[in-house]
């Protein structure tokens, strides 16, 4: 067989035994991951790159050659309905029954899932087809929410809603890290559809899940939830920086690790105040700016990566970050009430960490080259905040 001219002869190509598929799902299935080939290249938008490949599809498929190309049309239809042209995709005449019922679903519930530290949080929407004879058997799509980078880091449909949501329930009951609850639907898209925009516009894909492959039909499926229609919890607002800060130095954390908070130890303040606003300055980087919302992969994310490339210790710094970071880590998981094991989890974590941030500071090897730059105006003996002295640092330097 001579290899295809066109993308949408490779399309059709691939999609030649559509019209032995059982349902409508399993044809959703297939044309969800074919598209999911154009999402994983796109280089930029790729949920407009989606649908304006949908779009020129159709347009150039209008005197579909095959049943089967026929068909492909109506499941691209049903899965980019905004794409350019799919309104006016008909039903054709030598069409499977099942194609009837492409897109024919309606939600039958939402629930919410993740870690007890906020880290994650995965929302699960089932859905049911009106005939399931043609249409299929009960389903779900499971959207990831990844709240350290803020993006919808996974999404994926499985094709047997009533084993997954067993299997999660009881997961989540085991594990007193974990926690499972009911969720607004509206809430649900919402949160959703805001993350995954920004997943949208990323270089590189987060690896191994199902996020290309299963993106189109999960989408498609998400938009038949209800637009936003409860307001936000009107939950009290946290204490500010100041007071948190003020709370922690008195805090009994603080005197548990021998934090410098008094008149003595006048000579550590300046490390202790600077470590500290490096905490607070790590929280406002991440998604929501919560000081108090801490765990072992926030505490990587600011010991190994976040803390070598933005700031610059010096040696007193280096020796005082890892007590204030056993401290903050003990002081906000009592402030949010955690359960003991992810209070010892997330302890065990920092003694794990620190070592590794020790040998990072030594080596410099995660140090951007602004820090690196300033690291080594120090060492030199001059002051960064001094443009005179760089300005006669470069010059005594120009040459070499």
């Amino acid at each position: 067989m001579p290899a295809p001219r066109t993308a949408y002869d490779a399309v059709i190509h691939a999609a030649r035994d559509v019209m032995k598929l059982g349902c409508a799902l399993d044809a959703e299935m297939l044309g969800t991951a074919l598209l999911g080939s154009v999402y994983a290249v796109a280089a930029e938008d790729r949920a407009e790159a989606v649908r304006d490949f949908v779009g020129r599809f159709l347009t150039a498929t209008t005197r579909p050659a095959s049943p089967a190309a026929a068909t492909i049309r109506e499941v691209f239809a049903a899965l980019v309905p905004d794409a350019e042209g799919a309104g006016r995709v008909g039903h054709g005449t030598h069409a499977p029954a099942w194609a009837a019922q492409l897109g024919r679903v309606r939600p039958t519930g939402c629930w919410a899932y993740g870690d007890v530290y906020g880290d994650q949080t995965s929302y699960l929407v089932t859905f049911a087809y009106e005939d399931s004879s043609d249409g299929g058997p009960e389903h779900a799509v499971v959207a990831l929410v990844d709240h350290n980078i803020g993006i919808t880091k996974d999404v994926f449909v499985a094709t047997s809603a009533g084993t997954l949501l067993d299997q999660v329930r009881e997961i989540c009951t085991a594990d007193e890290l974990t926690w499972f609850r009911s969720e607004d639907p509206g809430r649900l898209r919402d949160e959703v559809d805001r993350h995954l925009q920004v997943t949208d516009e990323l270089g590189d894909l987060p690896e191994d899940g199902s996020l290309a492959t299963d993106r189109a039909l999960a989408a498609a499926r998400i938009a038949l939830l209800p637009s936003v229609t409860t307001p936000p919890l009107d939950e009290p607002a946290g204490p500010n920086g100041p007071d948190l800060v003020r709370e922690f130095l008195t805090s009994p954390e603080a005197t548990r690790f021998d934090l410098p908070t008094g008149p003595a130890h006048t000579a550590e303040a300046a490390s202790l105040e600077f470590c500290l606003s490096l905490v607070l300055d790590h929280a406002a980087s991440l998604p929501g700016g919560d000081p108090l919302r801490w765990s072992p992969a926030v505490g990587g994310l600011f010991l190994l990566d976040w803390v070598h490339r933005r700031a610059v210790l010096d040696l007193d710094d280096a020796a005082m970050m890892p007590r204030v970071v056993r401290a903050w880590s003990a002081f906000s998981t009592r402030r949010r009430g955690l359960p003991p094991a992810a209070v010892q989890e997330t302890e065990t974590a920092m003694e794990e960490l620190i070592p590794e941030f020790a040998r990072l500071y030594t080596t410099g090897e995660r140090r951007s080259p602004a820090t690196a730059a300033v690291a080594q105006l120090i060492a030199e003996g001059v002051d960064p905040n001094d443009n005179a002295a760089i300005e006669a640092w470069i010059e005594a330097n120009r040459d070499e």
